[in-house]
């Protein structure tokens, strides 16, 4: 893979479509449905796939593409594929709340290597660059040239003192039971990949998930996480978290800056 080229690909598709979905939410057209797991759905995520997808296959015709809204379609995983959620945090979405992302990631080998997420709403953009090194952007996000960026690196933690970060819409009693465990002196919540992207600025120190996600939901903030001096963990046992599972299903997790003395489960 060029990783050149891949990030200049990505970084635009997920920037065109930012302006697609921003355009369904400022017109009010959401024409919510649900999804066979009862997810909900709408025509921006579906405008967003459709864009990102026709642009990747175009692009790089040779890679297995994985997204979000085509999931009945997906085969046996691949040991090198690109893999898409286009409008992550759908249900902030829908309540107007600003915290979705756009995600992007190529996997190699079980380990997502480069991905994108920008925030549409927040005007945030992060990626990992064709080095490996994960980047936010600042600037006025042109979609052909890159503006300023600023190299991302995880806090240096205080055991003592933890900033965590949980999710807006899926907390519950559990997650609360375990954040518990540690010193923690302020939290702060999150919708959508952009918890793994507060660690990997250093703005927060510690997310775990204790709930269900997919591979697309992941995918791209574990990238960006990782390119920031990162880690992303099972739950149950602190082994490296993998891509290209059976049914793209991830177990619980743990992201964290190294550093933190993780809990066990």
């Amino acid at each position: 893979m060029q990783f050149d080229e891949l990030v200049t690909v990505m970084r635009r598709l997920a920037l065109e479509a930012g302006d697609c979905i921003m355009e369904v939410y400022h017109s009010g057209d959401f024409e919510e449905r649900a999804k066979s797991d009862d997810s909900p759905v709408t025509v921006a995520d579906e405008a967003a796939d459709k864009l990102i997808s026709a642009g990747l296959r175009a692009a790089f015709p040779d890679v297995a593409l994985v997204t979000e809204e085509q999931a009945a379609t997906h085969s046996e995983s691949a040991e090198c594929f690109l893999i898409v959620d286009p409008l992550d945090g759908t249900k902030e979405f829908l309540k107007r709340r600003g915290d979705f992302t756009v995600n992007i990631a190529y996997v190699e080998n079980g380990v997502p290597v480069r991905g994108v997420v920008y925030a549409p709403a927040r005007g945030r953009m992060f990626y990992t660059d064709a080095s490996g090194q994960s980047v936010e952007e600042t600037g006025d996000l042109s979609k052909d040239t890159p503006g300023p960026v600023t190299p991302l690196s995880v806090a240096k933690p205080d055991n003592d003192a933890l900033m965590v970060v949980a999710s807006k819409s899926h907390r519950d009693a559990a997650t609360d039971d375990y954040i518990s465990r540690y010193a923690v002196r302020d939290m702060t919540s999150a919708g959508s990949s952009l918890k793994f992207c507060l660690v990997a600025a250093g703005e927060a120190d510690l997310y775990p998930r204790l709930g269900r996600t997919m591979e697309w939901d992941t995918a791209a903030g574990d990238a960006v996480l990782r390119g920031a001096g990162g880690h992303v963990v099972r739950f149950d046992g602190h082994a490296p978290l993998t891509y290209g599972k059976p049914g793209y299903e991830n177990p619980f997790f743990i992201a964290y800056a190294p550093g933190v003395t993780l809990q066990p489960a």
